[in-house]
């Protein structure tokens, strides 16, 4: 039999959403305030996948200018029916504090590739939204339900409502028919049918170390639900041992050849330090039904498995994808993504000189509004990342280079840039939880350089920059440098108890400018190359 080793989508795709048609095989994944909007990736095989498109790409899909850092698109459901695909999302524009403003919308489409429809608004009472279509054609949507109120379980649990394709709008009275476990934080409601009962999939715990899936049955719809008797059906929640930490929120899919399997929120912590550098992944597991009826891991127990034996499919490898990004053709790459804002010309162009990449200085990364920063995900744990850009500053508010970023308040940064005393020069920027610094002291001079290359070095928790004027005969720059702060797990901060900062994405490496005094210096990358040191396989 076929294995696969997980994860098998790997770096920050969270919360994952699969569906099969026919022989196709899709999982949406979360992006946050990353633009285009979902990941949809592709395998026939359930082992091999491709990044086959994001369905959100337009503005009035997904305006997310202003969105808070880990804002935007959380848990997305992909589904299925007579003909056409349907696709749940939350654009969250606050999560921090008693508050959550979370506006839910479908979008449908004929094709997985598009196009994809304006989207349909449902509610905002909470997030991760799922859409249950139920074997007498009616249509439900599930989702959370947030209560800010005092001494109350601000993970309220589960509602349902239907939805109807005629009116394009939920209708009927809302019902909450699960109010979860003492786990807490009851969340990703998934619903299936099978053999006369209704389960109810949820995460509980948390999206940390404290993470499961809980199964609940009921005869009816609208419950009572029964938990499953065992408990969480995945978890790694005290079993540091395990490879795949972080195990929860899952959906579930069955085989062409009648098998069961899970596809899984993980993390894979760099230890001892226990952060996740690469964000919370995508895993899978082989399921069963028992015979009393309850949906259970093939291996006998509860813990996510790095290993997984894969149904009997043809194989489908897909063709690897260039580790260098010459700019050549006149689209971006699928696997880069900008800051909560559409690529515009505006901003960005490889057409206003072909073969280059050309960004126009805006905002700092303080902003939540314009930044003009391209990046793609950090996919594995060593790393090289290259570039050249041709950048003539004329003041200390212009700069570009090549960014290792999680969030406004947590990047490093080796930039290019004009000193009054010592001309065009290059240097290294740090922000951890907010805490600005400059780990290269002091500024080194390049004046008279045309090109300058850039280069970062990223093995497990160790990040060394580098530069270059030949890109041959490359120099160290600033000291080795903590890769493990950009993760979700440095970035939470707490003071006396309030939560002052949370983050559920990963890391990103990439190319960016900016331009603080408002006139748009421009930048221009020959080339971008990412290349990975270390296999799955």
């Amino acid at each position: 039999m076929p294995t696969v080793t997980n994860p098998i989508l790997p770096g920050f795709n969270p919360d994952p959403s699969i569906l099969r048609v026919e022989d196709d095989y899709y999982i949406a994944t979360s992006t946050f305030e990353w633009f285009p909007g979902v990941q949809i990736h592709h395998s026939r095989d359930l082992k091999n996948w491709r990044l086959l498109t994001h369905p959100l790409t337009e503005k009035s899909q997904l305006d997310m200018a202003g969105n808070p850092d880990s804002g935007g698109v959380w848990a997305p459901c992909l589904s299925y029916d007579n003909g056409t695909f349907y696709l749940i999302y939350t654009d969250v524009k606050s999560h921090i504090g008693p508050f959550k403003d979370t506006h839910n919308y479908l979008i449908t489409a004929n094709d997985i590739m598009g196009p994809w429809s304006e989207p349909i608004y449902l509610n905002s009472s909470g997030f991760d939204p799922s859409l249950y279509h139920d074997e007498d054609g009616t249509k439900w949507l599930v989702n959370m339900v947030w209560d800010h109120r005092k001494n109350k379980n601000s993970f309220g649990g589960i509602l349902l409502q239907e939805y109807s394709l005629e009116e394009k709008r939920l209708i009927g009275p809302i019902h909450n028919i699960f109010r979860g476990t003492t786990l807490g934080l009851t969340e990703a409601p998934h619903l299936y049918k099978h053999n006369g009962y209704y389960y109810l999939m949820t995460a509980e715990g948390g999206t940390r170390y404290e993470h499961a899936v809980t199964v609940a049955r009921s005869e009816s719809l609208f419950g009572p639900y029964e938990v499953d008797p065992l408990g969480p059906i995945l978890t790694s929640a005290e079993k540091p041992e395990l490879e795949l930490q972080k195990a929860g929120h899952a959906s579930i899919v069955h085989t062409q050849t009648n098998e069961l399997y899970l596809v899984h929120l993980t993390g894979r912590p760099l230890r001892p330090s226990m952060n996740c550098n690469l964000g919370r992944e995508t895993a899978i597991q082989k399921g069963v039904w028992t015979e009393d009826g309850w949906l259970r891991l093939a291996n006998g127990s509860n813990s996510p498995e790095a290993s997984v034996e894969l149904p009997s499919l043809p194989d489908h490898p897909f063709e690897g994808e260039p580790e260098t990004d010459h700019f050549d053709g006149e689209e971006l790459s699928i696997h880069l993504n900008s800051l909560r804002v559409p690529f515009t010309e505006e901003w960005v162009s490889v057409k206003e000189r072909p073969g280059y990449l050309r960004l126009k200085g805006r905002e700092s990364f303080s902003s939540a509004h314009r930044q003009s920063l391209i990046a793609r995900r950090q996919q594995a744990f060593s790393i090289t990342a290259e570039t050249v850009v041709e950048f003539e500053p004329e003041t200390f508010q212009q700069m570009a280079g090549l960014v290792y970023y999680y969030n406004s308040r947590n990047f490093y940064y080796l930039w290019i840039s004009h000193d009054e005393e010592l001309g065009k020069c290059i240097g290294i920027m740090a922000s951890d939880r907010g805490e600005y610094s400059e780990p290269q002291e002091t500024q080194i001079p390049i004046e008279g350089w045309d090109r300058v290359f850039l280069k970062a070095e990223i093995h497990f928790a160790e990040l060394q920059f580098y530069y270059s004027q030949d890109g041959a005969n490359w120099i160290k720059i600033g000291p080795v440098l903590d890769a493990s702060i950009i993760s979700d797990d440095n970035v939470e901060l707490k003071k006396g108890g309030t939560l002052l900062d949370q983050g559920f994405t990963g890391a990103f490496i990439g190319l960016c400018a900016q331009d603080l005094s408002g006139r748009r210096k421009h930048a221009d990358f020959d080339y971008f190359k990412y290349s990975e040191r270390d296999h799955k396989e």
